[in-house]
């Protein structure tokens, strides 16, 4: 069964229902690695790609815009490359040493936001950001400074559209409040942390937020770094990667009724823990697409098949119940 793209809020924009995750590219995806999977996500018909100017200022030696670079690189090579996909990135946390050399250029003020969206461009090699996004709510700036410089940056041909990772539902309510006052632009699309052990903090109020106000919603952490692959299933699992430890907080009793609920819709599915954990979230209504990453292109063809994969209303409900909140 084929898939059908998504509205990205009222942005114009329509996305294939799977987003390609760009934090692992020059990071734990080596260059060759990285386009590798650049190619496989365009040819199997999915479009957006999310990355972020801060990627991968963790890594030992990096000093941010490490994947930028890397998907600038892809994009070069041509072949309508660029004419095939929708590149989101985001602006606001801190980058590497020297990073900022205007005094008080940082987060989400009028003079970072300038500097920082020539930075990304520079990398992207491209003309415009399909997406450009705020990555943390920086309540040091006022909402009207920052949306009147992203307001800038899409009449320039910039930016075709924003949008806001991590904020809390009273914030995106008051921002989005703000450009119905002041006629600026809104945030289109939310970037949360949601997935199937993570429910309670997007559905309580940013969920229905975002469906009253049309606003598109690509979320993080869709795997909960890794938990709903099933790789994890007791602490001694934990050492078989650099991420374990960041889902010890899932070994609980109801982390394991989901990966229950998950080995059993798998079994019926004939499919994998990882691909009915995403169609769950391709289900919810106010979802366009979870985020995924990949590090090979192996892994990255068993999380496409996820946007082939229908649930039937018994199997969402059995894992309604086993990952149940309220």
């Amino acid at each position: 069964m084929s898939f059908s793209h998504r509205p990205l809020g009222r942005s114009g924009l329509n996305v294939a229902p799977l987003v390609l995750g760009g934090n692992v590219f020059g990071w734990t995806a080596d260059r060759a690695t990285s386009f590798a999977v650049l190619d496989a996500f365009v040819d199997g018909g999915f479009n957006l790609i999310d990355t972020a100017d801060i990627y991968s200022t963790w890594g030992p030696g990096h000093v941010g815009g490490e994947s930028e670079t890397v998907i600038g690189d892809w994009l070069a090579q041509g072949g309508g490359r660029r004419e095939r996909v929708l590149l989101a990135t985001k602006v606001g946390k801190p980058m590497g040493p020297g990073s900022a050399p205007v005094e008080g250029a940082r987060g989400l003020s009028r003079r970072w936001i300038r500097q920082a969206v020539e930075d990304s461009l520079r990398r992207l090699r491209t003309d415009h950001i399909d997406l450009y996004q705020s990555h943390d709510d920086a309540t040091a700036t006022p909402l009207e400074e920052t949306l009147s410089a992203y307001a800038e940056l899409i009449a320039e041909g910039k930016v075709r559209a924003i949008g806001a990772s991590n904020y809390s539902a009273p914030r995106l309510a008051e921002a989005l409040a703000v450009s119905a006052r002041l006629g600026l632009p809104r945030y289109e699309a939310l970037q949360p942390h949601y997935n199937l052990v993570e429910r309670q903090v997007f559905e309580e109020a940013l969920q229905p937020l975002c469906v009253a106000e049309g606003v598109g919603v690509i979320n993080f952490f869709g795997l909960a770094r890794g938990f709903l692959t099933g790789k994890y299933r007791s602490e001694a699992d934990l050492g078989k990667s650099p991420r374990g430890a960041g889902v010890k907080a899932y070994l609980g009793e109801r982390g394991m009724k989901v990966l229950a609920a998950l080995d059993e819709v798998a079994a019926q599915q004939r499919a994998t823990p990882a691909q009915v954990a995403l169609a769950w979230q391709m289900a919810q209504p106010s979802i366009t697409g979870p985020i995924a990453s990949a590090t090979s292109v192996a892994q990255l063809i068993e999380l496409m098949a996820a946007a082939h994969l229908t649930l039937s209303a018994e199997q969402k409900a059995a894992l309604d119940a086993a990952s149940a909140w309220r």
